[in-house]
């Protein structure tokens, strides 16, 4: 019982991916597969990047800031749904699906500012090149470092202190793998007009900006780039943000693809499909994309690695 949060419930129940018994140790292998992945994936890159005085330049510090954020993302819901599978326990207790739900939307809106971010590092780059160093200087770098994460935080805060306000009385179900902010006001018992409302404005903010940041940054970068009269420079010039390109076009791709298009697939699954995508699949893929794309991690990660292997 929790008077003071307004809430008659003290635990929820979450349903997972799954409702079928035989599917859940394939679940399990595959999502810890994938945790795996990520969390040591994302952390070479971070520590490749600490590591490496050649990498300490503006964008690998917004690129080791994604790296993290990716860590943080997916471990805020994967373990919690591994455990329960292995339990074979659905309860999560209130003030822990309070918690997870306040993380789990810091760490989705981060990425989408730090995309947004690291889209004006290469706007920059490419067509300011001799006024970088002035432009981009130490204090900016930070400045655009930590105001993600205080929006970010200014974000969650903001649905968390007004989903305290609201009543749940006999549904505590909830129709995810975890702890949601959609699926919790659907059995919220109060009126959630004003939560909606604010979830509408909100998200829409949190997306529209940065994907118009990211699309001013990139029509003036191809017009830089048609400027370039050799082909090579073009190259060049173009391969220096293609691994940014390539996690901007999953990352909105994702979007399109799961929000706005017409699909047969139930609202709570397409739900589901949704948070895998941005919670597990996008994180575990950005260390691919930026180790395999890039020059600069690779020979990083190579001395890391090699350095890791001579100390054996």
């Amino acid at each position: 019982m929790h008077q003071g949060n307004q809430t008659t419930i003290s635990e929820f129940l979450l349903l997972g991916l799954s409702n079928h018994a035989e599917e859940q140790n394939l679940l399990f292998v595959l999502f810890l597969g994938m945790y795996l992945v990520t969390v040591v994936g994302n952390g070479l890159i971070t520590l490749a990047i600490g590591l490496d005085i050649y990498l300490h330049t503006p964008m690998y510090l917004f690129l080791a800031n994604l790296s993290f954020a990716d860590i943080s993302s997916i471990s805020t819901s994967v373990p919690k749904m591994l455990m329960n599978i292995q339990t074979k326990s659905q309860s999560i207790s209130y003030e822990s699906c309070i918690t997870q739900m306040y993380f789990s939307i810091v760490f989705v809106v981060i990425d989408n500012f730090l995309l947004g971010v690291m889209a004006y590092d290469r706007f920059v780059a490419i067509c300011h090149p001799l006024n970088y160093t002035t432009i981009m200087q130490p204090r900016l770098c930070i400045l655009l470092t930590v105001i993600p994460w205080v929006l970010s935080n200014i974000v969650a805060l903001t649905h968390t202190l007004l989903l305290l306000q609201l009543y749940f009385c006999d549904k505590n179900t909830v129709s995810h793998f975890f702890c949601d902010l959609a699926s919790l006001l659907k059995l919220s018992c109060s009126d959630t007009t004003v939560n909606e409302l604010v979830l509408f404005i909100v998200g829409l903010s949190v997306i529209i900006f940065p994907f118009a940041l990211i699309l001013f940054s990139y029509i003036c970068i191809v017009k830089a780039v048609l400027r370039i009269s050799s082909t090579e420079g073009k190259w060049k010039a173009f391969s220096t943000c293609a691994s940014h390109l390539t996690v901007v076009l999953l990352f909105y791709g994702t979007i399109v693809g799961v929000y706005f298009f017409p699909s047969s697939i139930h609202s709570d699954d397409r739900d589901k499909i949704g948070a895998v995508l941005f919670t597990v699949v996008t994180p575990m893929m950005n260390p691919f994309i930026y180790s395999l794309r890039n020059k600069d991690i690779k020979v990083a990660l190579r001395k890391l690695i090699n350095k890791k292997s001579s100390c054996l």
